[in-house]
C-alpha cells in the first residue's frame, strides 16, 4: 500500500508554491512554484503534482485556509494555504 503524505500551497513573494511535506527525513521537500498568475487550477495543481511524482490520493480534495498576516490582528491582508493527501505515483505503479 502506496503511503501518503500531505501537499500544501501557499504564495510567498506573489508565486503560489505547491510542496510535499516529507516527515523523518533530511531530504529536501520535493517542490513545485508557479509563475505569477492568479490561483492555479486544479489541472495546474494535478499537473506539478505528477512532474513531482505524487498524484491525490483516491478521493481526495483540496482543503482551504486562510491566516492573518499579521498574526492577532483581525484587519490583517488574509493568506491562503491549500492542502490534499497525497501518494507516491512510483509507489502505485510497483
Amino acid at each position: 500500500m502506496p503511503r501518503e503524505f500531505t501537499a500544501l500551497m501557499s504564495m510567498s513573494a506573489g508565486r503560489w508554491r505547491l510542496y510535499v511535506v516529507l516527515l523523518n527525513t533530511t531530504d529536501p521537500w520535493p517542490e513545485h512554484t508557479f509563475g505569477l498568475a492568479p490561483i492555479p487550477t486544479f489541472t495546474d495543481r494535478t499537473q506539478a503534482l505528477s512532474g513531482l511524482g505524487f498524484e491525490p490520493v483516491p478521493g481526495g480534495e483540496w482543503s482551504w485556509s486562510e491566516y492573518s498576516e499579521t498574526f492577532g490582528d483581525p484587519a490583517s491582508p488574509v493568506g491562503l494555504i491549500a492542502e490534499v493527501r497525497v501518494r507516491s505515483r512510483a509507489e502505485v505503479e510497483a
